[in-house]
């Protein structure tokens, strides 16, 4: 399906324009994903956004075909991140090339991809997929699933290199939609300790602690997204594969919730002989600051050299200091930390500190500690 060139630079313009644009993530995808619909039509879309220190995914938003069908949300976490193949989004995320259409890579056989053979097809009869990273030159910050129906053209090299050309948009605007939430941010209610949930062999829920089903609920961070599962799910999958050692990287996620407030899920697979050998429990619990400090300053889009002084400056460093340890001298610290400002939308380093400390976590600074040794509402 050739895409006029006109058409095109015009969705390009329109992306990086919205991505640039200041707006919250909902706002941001919506806008985003309808625009390359112009250029790139589709049946089926679904933007997930991603923890870039795991790539795991951490929400999930659907339209068209797919918005409001829910159910199924669950086998697909397990499957994307429990098999490998070239278009899952671990493996593109390190690819050379971020976006890839599943028809072109498996020379339209589509159902050589497992993925598709065990879970598009049979579940919603989708004939093609197109997918791209969200990649902003050092981090992954989500990715975008397209689907075409059996009867439509596949994606062809053209629309996949125009989805390749707005992956730096996507990442850009997906940080700003983080940020943008920060400053209305209230802390998510807390259940007494972590929250516990317990996924059998046959990847199913089979057990939940007090508090669990709120934590969860508090996942769904919009209507248009699917299962507040979805984040369980894929690291369940990750999680399992962990376990088989084909991964070294730790079945971890911080995921923003309804409140704006950060999370933390971890999973781990049981071993042993048991009966309960082959589990995966899940833990769901409020981000301490040093959790989410990495990716707020990633999000900031910081230069490394910035991100360095940052770090000291959040570690009550002095300008002198930090010149000292970098090796530079207190004029480059000057400049480099007006950068940080000028990106982080603050005027001091005071606003700094609490900009990346979220004014959720500073006033209860003086709060008694809940059993989970966490700060009380």
């Amino acid at each position: 399906m050739a895409t006029p060139a006109l058409t095109a630079e015009r969705v390009r313009r329109d992306v990086e324009v919205v991505a640039r644009a200041g707006l919250d993530l909902e706002d941001f995808l919506a806008e985003a994903v309808e625009s390359v619909q112009r250029a790139v039509p589709w049946v089926g879309a679904c933007m997930a956004t991603h923890d870039p220190g795991t790539l795991i995914l951490t929400s999930a938003r659907k339209f068209g075909y797919l918005r409001g069908r829910d159910g199924h949300d669950h086998e697909f976490g397990i499957i994307e991140y429990g098999d490998v193949e070239a278009t899952a989004f671990t493996e593109m995320a390190r690819a050379e090339v971020p976006a890839a259409g599943v028809h072109l890579v498996t020379h339209g056989d589509v159902e050589r991809s497992g993925r598709m053979s065990r879970f598009m097809v049979p579940r919603f009869g989708f004939g093609d997929e197109a997918r791209l990273v969200f990649r902003d030159g050092r981090d992954v910050w989500g990715a975008m699933a397209l689907f075409r129906g059996p009867d439509d053209t596949p994606f062809d090299t053209a629309e996949i290199d125009l989805l390749s050309s707005l992956s730096r948009d996507f990442a850009l605007g997906v940080r700003a939609g983080l940020l943008a939430r920060m400053a209305d941010a209230r802390p998510a209610a807390a259940p007494t300790g972590p929250a516990v949930v317990i996924v059998g062999a046959d990847d199913q829920v089979v057990q939940i602690s007090l508090g669990a089903e709120q934590r969860i609920a508090e996942l769904a961070v919009s209507d248009a997204t699917g299962d507040p599962l979805s984040p369980l799910s894929a690291l369940v999958g990750a999680a399992r594969r962990y376990a088989r050692g084909e991964t070294d990287v730790l079945p971890r996620s911080r995921v923003r919730a309804q409140s704006g407030a950060w999370l933390v899920l971890h999973a781990s697979v049981l071993s042993g002989t048991g009966a309960r050998a082959g589990d995966v429990v899940l833990t769901i619990e409020e981000a301490r600051p040093p959790e989410i400090v990495s990716l707020v300053v990633a999000a900031f889009g910081l230069t490394q050299r910035e991100r360095d002084v940052t770090q000291l400056v959040l570690q009550g460093v002095d300008t002198k200091e930090i010149a000292a340890t970098l090796h530079v001298s207190a004029y480059t610290v000057q400049d480099h930390l007006k950068s940080v400002f000028d990106k982080a939308g603050v005027r001091s380093r005071r606003e700094l500190i609490a900009r990346v400390y979220f004014d959720q976590y500073l006033p209860r600074m003086n709060s008694e500690l809940t059993p989970s040794g966490w700060f009380g509402g």
